[in-house]
């Protein structure tokens, strides 16, 4: 999506858009306080900001039969170990207590500190989002929870991990809605020059493994998640969202 706006190759209707880059952590805290117009945050964010945002039907992440991954050095339980987590607000952490219950013990960090946290032996399990969900095992972690496969087993839908909110006083909403929606779709149709661009903000992972990341979490549902969408969004929330058009 990013890519098409940057590289003009959709219509923005006369709509000025300026990309902000940071990590998902950052972006929820920032929604809580209504800083962008428009935003990604994580799905498990939602029910705090919703006063102020809207959702919109396209650019969301969903994991079909995967997900964040718990990994640890070694065979532990889950429930007797300190799991380090990416952040109070990502839809990782949700699922992770909707898994193993309310009483286990998590520490926040930021999300890229996790792995480098368990590998350090500073915590002994930690939940993995992004590409660390692909690198473990380079880093001689082994895998003890699968949260998308969980979810799939459990609920049988994909999982909602990254929503995109528009903010209640924006005007023009439609037209906004429908520039991301074209961008996207400019993206899909020009995978490459996508990819080639998403590669710089890819924290040093190699090609394949960007590749294969993007395969996972951007398709079909994210150009609109259609009613399988809204009905996984609407069983990790608990109650229906309010969407934009």
């Amino acid at each position: 999506m990013v890519w098409a706006l940057e590289a003009g190759a959709v219509d923005v209707r006369g709509l000025e858009l300026e990309p902000v880059v940071s990590d998902i952590q950052t972006l929820n805290e920032w929604a809580l306080a209504g800083r962008l117009e428009v935003t990604a945050l994580s799905a498990g964010a939602y029910p705090a900001v919703e006063e102020r945002y809207l959702l919109l039907p396209h650019g969301a992440s969903f994991g079909e039969g995967y997900g964040p991954v718990v990994v640890a050095r070694g065979e532990v339980d889950l429930h007797d170990v300190e799991i380090v987590t990416p952040g109070p607000l990502t839809t990782a952490k949700r699922v992770l207590h909707l898994a193993l219950g309310d009483t286990i013990r998590t520490r926040d960090l930021p999300f890229d500190e996790v792995l480098d946290e368990v590998v350090s032996g500073r915590a002994e399990a930690g939940l993995l989002i992004h590409e660390g969900q692909l690198t473990y095992a380079d880093a001689g972690l082994a895998k003890l929870l699968d949260l998308g496969l969980w979810w799939d087993e459990h609920v049988g839908l994909p999982l909602p991990l990254g929503l995109v909110g528009i903010r209640r006083d924006v005007e023009r909403r439609d037209d906004v809605s429908a520039v991301l929606r074209d961008a996207i779709g400019a993206g899909l149709a020009n995978r490459g020059q996508a990819l080639a661009y998403a590669m710089q903000f890819g924290r040093g992972i190699d090609e394949e493994t960007a590749d294969r990341f993007v395969s996972m979490y951007v398709n079909d549902l994210t150009l609109d998640m259609g009613e399988r969408g809204r009905a996984a969004v609407t069983h990790l929330l608990g109650k229906e969202p309010e969407f934009a058009r």
